[in-house]
């Protein structure tokens, strides 16, 4: 199919330079005057075009419905504004325009920006990965840098923001689209099924193996597997992952013979693995091996201007499926469309349409055919929220934190001892606060002590210090600095006086900046 473009004549000398241009490139152009021409062109019989090149009148009242019949269809606008406006920037993107250069301009440089823009919509189209905002743009940059390359990408984003078709969009544009694309969701088996299920196994291996099963690695061989929900996977077969990642090769469950394998392992997930790798909840290498690429798919309530363009694609598609004469949508309904939370994302919105495609009485969707929980824009499904992690018995836990108040001011105290020794202070007041354990009786009871740094045999309180204001992670972090302080930045040391491990030392000066 050939490129086509329309150019306005508001400008009628750049309108000719450009259409020259264009035609130079293999474009087909046509030059329109009027708003009436340019929606005969867009919603005509044959396909609207690709672009239409606006060579001014942008302010104009045709304009804003220029561009909205392009937004309505999909078409890509380019703006040439005027070098004379404030701020073109924010004339461009309060104009809603996909893009826009400033005058004066080249006309090869306007045929260019033109078919970068064609180019994009062409990979919309082969993707399904609809959107005109900054943020979905960008994503189809990384998709179009990313595809031809074999390395690890970690997909990000909410659920229902679409990362299988990111996923896909890259294995479809990469040399390796003849090859199989094989998905694999690593929350939806349990452990004992997963490792089977990525790595195959031998017949015999376990009870009910009765025959050998190739993996989903193997079966991946040559192309690419996608790891939806990689943040799910259990600790042993993270393991198993990094064995893929770093040698290109496995075991099967009860085998002894190293298979080798040629995949690109493309994995997504809905929350920080960061955060994960924190908590030691996933492995820190296995994290930098999948994340040496990475695209965050914005939630829909970051790119709201993208829904109108949506919803009528989801209206097109599924009253075509479901063989129904359907009008559109009201303006009221589109507006409660766009002001909604939308918690599920597109995956969401896109079975919402569907819903009422099918179920509106009048074949057009009205603002009384929105949900009630929608238009009070409440969320309509269920947050994933983690199981509850069991807390320890009150007074074991009591006990604990007991414990680590005390270790923390006896730091404290040290620190605030040598400290002034060195200036020569006198002696201060220091308020204390004792934490009993949970339900011992103790509570919580106010001391004030006399403490002189000067004289050694002069009582330090032993329990907590607390000043007024301060919260856990600033104690946790001044019990740290105090630490490393005593012990000279011997950090195996400071990790032993604090009663942990060095690793976990590590992540903290991490976490709080500690020099």
């Amino acid at each position: 199919m050939a490129d086509r473009v329309l150019i306005t004549t508001d400008d009628l000398e750049q309108a000719v330079r450009v259409n020259a241009s264009l035609e130079q490139a293999g474009v087909d152009t046509a030059m329109v005057s009027s708003l009436d021409d340019v929606r005969q062109a867009v919603r005509g019989r044959q396909p609207p075009p690709d672009a239409i090149v606006l060579t001014g009148g942008l302010h104009e009242s045709t304009a804003q419905r220029l561009l909205a019949a392009a937004r309505e269809h999909g078409v890509s606008t380019l703006g040439l504004v005027e070098a004379t406006d404030t701020d073109p920037n924010e004339i461009g993107r309060e104009l809603g325009l996909t893009g826009w250069l400033v005058k004066p301009v080249d006309a090869g440089v306007v045929t260019a920006t033109a078919r970068r823009f064609i180019e994009r919509r062409r990979l919309q189209q082969r993707t399904g990965i609809l959107g005109d905002s900054a943020a979905i743009q960008e994503v189809l940059v990384k998709i179009e840098q990313m595809a031809p390359v074999t390395s690890t990408v970690l997909i990000e984003g909410e659920s229902g923001t679409g990362k299988e078709l990111v996923a896909r969009a890259i294995h479809h544009l990469s040399p390796r689209r003849g090859k199989a694309f094989i998905a694999v969701n690593s929350a939806g088996l349990p452990e004992t099924l997963l490792e089977s299920e990525l790595f195959g196994h031998e017949k015999g291996a376990f009870t009910g193996a009765a025959e050998r099963r190739l993996g989903r690695f193997e079966l991946a061989n040559g192309g690419t597997i996608f790891l939806d929900e990689v943040g799910e996977t259990p600790a042993a077969t993270q393991v198993k992952l990094l064995r893929v990642l770093e040698d290109k090769s496995f075991f099967r469950v009860g085998g002894t013979q190293p298979i080798q394998v040629d995949v690109r392992v493309i994995a997504a997930t809905n929350k920080s693995l960061k955060e994960s790798v924190a908590l030691g909840a996933f492995r820190d290498d296995l994290f930098y091996r999948l994340n040496v690429l990475s695209i965050y798919l914005p939630p829909l309530r970051e790119r709201r201007s993208d829904i109108p363009l949506l919803v009528r694609t989801f209206i097109a598609e599924f009253s075509k499926t479901h063989d129904r004469s359907f009008k559109g949508i009201t303006p009221e309904a589109l507006q409660i469309i766009e002001d909604a939370d939308w918690p599920g994302n597109v995956r969401q919105l896109r079975n919402l349409i569907e819903s009422m495609v099918v179920l509106a009485p009048e074949g057009e969707i009205r603002a009384s055919d929105i949900p009630r929980e929608i238009r009070e824009r409440t969320r309509t499904l269920p947050v994933r929220i983690p199981p509850p992690v069991p807390s320890p018995a009150p007074e074991i836990a009591g006990q604990e934190l007991e414990f680590i108040f005390r270790t923390l001011v006896e730091l404290k105290v040290q620190l605030e001892d040598l400290r002034h020794r060195i200036e020569g202070r006198p002696s201060e007041r220091v308020e204390v606060i004792e934490v009993g354990p949970r339900d011992s009786g103790l509570g919580t009871r106010h001391i004030e002590a006399s403490v002189d740094p000067l004289d050694p045999s002069s009582e330090s309180p032993s329990p907590v210090i607390y000043k007024h204001g301060m919260s856990m992670s600033d104690v946790e972090r001044a019990a740290i600095d105090a630490a490393l302080r005593e012990t000279h930045g011997n950090r195996r040391k400071a990790a032993e006086t604090l009663g942990i491990g060095e690793r976990t030392l590590y992540r903290k000066l991490k976490e709080y900046a500690v020099d």
